[in-house]
């Protein structure tokens, strides 16, 4: 191996979900731990299960099974704990894989136009093609944690509403 082919080497931990396995760069991986208690609680974030608590922080858990394998996990493993920016910030975020996930080393093949969104990427390992995962695309970010502004058809109904109740004796 030359010097010029080893600086092309990146870390990535590969992780199982089901019977395919994916990719995470290293550097965007905080931990994988066993699984914990997911507390659920109601909301509107339908890609977010609930969350875990991990060293004094409250994790979003993520399941992205359904959107790469077709469906939801039954059994989990471990919480593989990632990074996720959103904007200038970064954040964990918990993925629930279903075997053991394992460091390597590989050289990444950059994603094409006609990739999937959640694709940032891929590798070859064992002979096996591997897609490098693009947390960005997969996990909710700020914008969908937001309310969605009113719609005309809203504001003209809450004003008809607000107008009825005042005329109310």
């Amino acid at each position: 191996m030359t010097v010029s082919s080893e600086l092309e080497l990146k870390s990535f931990v590969l992780l199982r979900l089901g019977e395919r396995r994916f990719a995470v760069a290293a550097d965007k991986t905080a931990e994988l731990v066993a699984p914990s208690r997911v507390f659920r609680f109601p909301h509107k974030t339908p890609k977010i299960e609930g969350v875990i608590l991990r060293r004094g922080r409250i994790v979003p858990v993520c399941d992205v099974a359904e959107k790469l394998i077709g469906k939801y996990l039954s059994s989990r493993r471990f919480y593989l704990i990632a990074l996720r920016r959103y904007g200038q910030k970064t954040e964990w975020v918990a993925l629930p894989v279903t075997g053991e996930c394992e460091l390597i080393h590989a050289e990444l093949t950059a994603a094409s136009a006609s990739d999937e969104p959640h694709v940032a990427g891929w590798l070859s390992h064992a002979g096996d093609v591997i897609e490098v995962l693009n947390l960005g695309a997969l996990t909710p970010g700020p914008r969908e944690f937001l309310p969605h502004p009113p719609t005309q058809d809203q504001l003209e109904a809450q004003s008809v509403l607000r107008s009825e109740a005042e005329a109310r004796p």
